[in-house]
């Protein structure tokens, strides 16, 4: 049912974002207001690369992206490392470094907004940045004296490493990069959920009698 790209209408396919505009009720999108807007990047760009035979396993998840949304900067920092510290361990070695440096830099920002000690990591970025240990210390050297504020991280990086971290997954040499891609989006929505105070409600299924009289089959593209 969910198409690559983006549709002009419903009678066209749905991707993963449009299906949520037409189930929250707003105009046709894959950019809706009901979802925070790096989340939904996140779900376009796991939509698109993920393979067309297992597309279809993302729907179950659209309903619970309906709702999802702040303008804490927290949200966009920890969307994009949780995104980087996925993707590192498996992507290629020219992505390495960029995903290595959005790492230290996420933390640097959470540093910032939660006034914890500088040099801070998760045990999770721990152990991302421990499997590629010398691009690491590359990382770690080539930030050493910088500066990025959280609203310049918001706007220019955190897009540019959920893009890079998707496009990383994508490219492994791994034998299940759909189901990598899967998780982290799977993943994140439970972050989103959590951080809005949702994460004991479930979100309503995926109801095929609400969209299918509307949407048209992904199969049936031409």
């Amino acid at each position: 049912m969910l198409g690559r790209g983006k549709h002009r209408n419903p009678k066209k396919g749905a991707c993963f974002m449009e299906l949520a505009s037409f189930l929250a009720g707003e105009r046709w999108s894959d950019h809706p207001q009901c979802t925070h807007p790096l989340l939904a990047m996140l779900a376009r760009a796991v939509n698109d690369l993920t393979s067309d035979e297992a597309r279809p396993k993302l729907a179950p998840l659209i309903p619970s992206v309906i709702g999802l949304t702040s303008d804490d900067p927290h949200w966009d920092v920890r969307i994009a490392l949780r995104a980087a510290q996925t993707a590192l361990p498996v992507a290629p070695a020219d992505r390495q470094q960029t995903l290595a440096v959005a790492i230290i830099g996420a933390e640097r920002m959470l540093d910032v907004l939660d006034e914890r000690p500088p040099g801070t990591l998760a045990p999770e970025s721990e152990e991302a940045l421990a499997a590629v240990p010398r691009t690491a210390e590359w990382a770690r050297r080539f930030c050493e004296g910088t500066h990025v504020r959280p609203k310049r991280f918001v706007r220019d990086a955190a897009p540019s490493v959920v893009s890079t971290a998707v496009q990383g997954i994508s490219e492994a040499f791994v034998p299940d990069v759909d189901d990598r891609l899967r998780e982290l989006l799977t993943a994140t929505i439970e972050d989103a959920r959590r951080w809005a105070g949702r994460s004991d409600d479930a979100p309503p299924a995926l109801a095929p009698e609400v969209w299918a009289p509307v949407v048209k089959p992904a199969a049936a593209e031409v």
